[in-house]
């Protein structure tokens, strides 16, 4: 298995840390103190976007463990980009909305730099997965059953 450095534990901590700290000022005075309901869209966004910045808070304490959080935010501006932005670039009919959405998901390229990747590839595709059968890993790894009862 691969061993991650301590420099790239740090650089995923300062990750985490971004994401907590620019949603702390961005986010959360919004969230304690807002004034009139929220429409379902712009709801559904704060409260995704809180619960990111709470699991990148708990990053800063298991930023291996918490990668999942990072790898899906990865995921989901690199779709965003490419299916909704890069169709309206190439057109040339970019709208200030979709702009400001861009300028926003760009800063993606520091997940990507954060990433240990060789350890996502070893832990995440190389790995074998956790098994799909009910019972105890005990039981499964002991072997044929003995006849014996215990006293």
């Amino acid at each position: 298995m691969y061993e991650v450095s301590s420099f790239r534990l740090y650089l995923l901590r300062a990750m985490y840390l971004l994401v907590v700290v620019g949603l702390g000022i961005v986010l959360w005075p919004d969230i304690i103190h807002h004034s009139k309901p929220w429409g379902l869209m712009g709801g559904t966004v704060i409260c995704m976007l809180a619960a990111f910045s709470i699991m990148c808070a708990l990053g800063l304490r298991y930023p291996l463990q918490m990668l999942p959080v990072l790898l899906w935010e990865i995921v989901w501006k690199t779709m965003w980009l490419g299916i909704v932005a890069l169709p309206q670039w190439l057109s040339g009919h970019v709208d200030p909305a979709v702009q400001g959405q861009v300028f926003d998901c760009a800063f993606v390229v520091l997940v990507y730099i954060a990433v240990p990747w060789r350890y996502v590839w070893s832990h995440y595709v190389l790995k074998q997965g956790d098994r799909w059968t009910i019972g105890s890993s005990r039981a499964a790894n002991a072997g044929p059953k003995s006849s014996m009862k215990p006293a």
